[in-house]
């Protein structure tokens, strides 16, 4: 630019107009998921949540936050970003209900070095369609256009979800005992977790992701990989508020082994036998893929678990009959017994490919 050209924010790269056709885009994606205590008009300073008129009336609030991981980095350079707004509230959504909590209001963060109107709109309105799913109103957010701070084309999302539980429904690992049962909830894919592994398989062994999965002639490998992740929340939300739940684990990170210690007292141990469901197709692909150990399956996947539910065992059929007519796939995978504090992951000679019996243990 000469000396005395006049600067404008346009072109330091950052286009108002575009952010606010973007507002105007994104508005009724928003409206559309009003629920009670929520009006969902963008624009404000902040969002309003009245928790007296969603029905609460001595309720605690539960927050929870999060991304989406590097699986945006397949969503941006597969250009399928239809899904990835559902994790973002999956993410967070799953986590409040593992508390008891049910999710009321989700506001997310969307940044870019230069504003693409069309992804941002296909975002916020995957990021709607999760907020549907879970129940929750999207009531607000923040798209930053920040030139530099990104390569082209790539954006970053955050998400963060807001929900309440009554004072004596809230989940605690004190309702947990020697003798419940874990009940395992199918997971509809690799989730959020586990796609810096995914994404160097892919690179290293020349993956053809437009192409049918090996696994799956139904399905493209990219789509089979970028299933959004479920939300159980609509599912569990009546079962636990029946009190029969007495501790649940959203499997993301750190897969089954990592994960149910979370929820557990101190000298509780719980065993999940690998043999007590079949291993999805896309996991053994994955495991023959990167001829990975059953072991660190355990600690890096699902596995086809997304949710454990642990319940007494005088409750196990109402349970599970009450999350099958939700549309849930339900599995016995384990048990809770005295012991140091953790899990133990076991399976059999074959079971996840291994070459002889195994187990994986966790302390947590």
């Amino acid at each position: 630019m000469s000396d005395n050209e006049s600067y404008t924010y346009a072109k330091a790269g950052v286009s108002i107009e575009t952010g606010n056709a973007l507002v105007r885009a994104i508005a009724p994606l928003a409206k559309a998921t009003r629920r009670a205590g929520a009006d969902a008009d963008l624009g404000g300073f902040g969002g309003f949540f009245d928790l007296k008129a969603a029905g609460f009336t001595d309720p605690l609030l539960v927050a929870a936050n999060d991304g989406v991981g590097t699986k945006l980095k397949l969503a941006i350079e597969s250009g399928k970003h239809h899904g990835v707004g559902i994790d973002l509230v999956a993410m967070c959504a799953n986590d409040l209900i593992v508390q008891g909590a049910e999710p009321l209001f989700f506001l997310d963060y969307y940044a870019t070095g230069k504003l693409d109107n069309d992804v941002a709109t296909a975002v916020v309105a995957s990021i709607a369609e999760g907020c549907k799913q879970a129940g929750c109103a999207l009531i607000g957010g923040e798209t930053a256009e920040m030139p530099g701070m990104y390569s082209e084309g790539d954006y970053d999302l955050a998400g963060f979800c807001v929900g309440a539980v009554e004072r004596d429904q809230v989940l605690t690992a004190d309702k947990v005992a020697a003798g419940d049962i874990i009940l395992g909830l199918a997971s509809s894919g690799v989730h959020s977790n586990g796609f810096s592994l995914v994404r160097r398989l892919a690179a290293d062994k020349g993956w053809k992701l437009d192409r049918p999965a090996l696994f799956d002639q139904d399905i493209l490998l990219i789509d089979a990989l970028m299933a959004p992740t479920r939300i159980y929340v609509k599912s569990l939300l009546p079962l636990v508020r029946t009190g029969k739940v007495h501790a649940m684990a959203h499997i993301t990170g750190g897969g089954l082994l990592e994960n149910i210690p979370r929820v557990l007292p101190d000298g509780l141990h719980a065993h999940v036998d690998a043999n007590a469901w079949a291993q999805p197709r896309l996991m053994a692909f994955l495991q023959a893929q990167g001829n990975i150990e059953p072991e660190e399956m355990a600690r890096t996947f699902n596995c086809g678990i997304g949710m454990a539910v642990v319940v007494a065992e005088a409750d196990v059929a109402d349970a599970a009959a009450a999350l099958e007519a939700a549309g849930e796939t339900v599995h016995r995978i384990g048990h809770i017994a005295k012991g140091n504090k953790g899990c133990t992951v076991k399976g059999s000679m074959e079971t996840w490919s291994a070459k002889a019996d195994w187990s994986a243990t966790h302390h947590g």
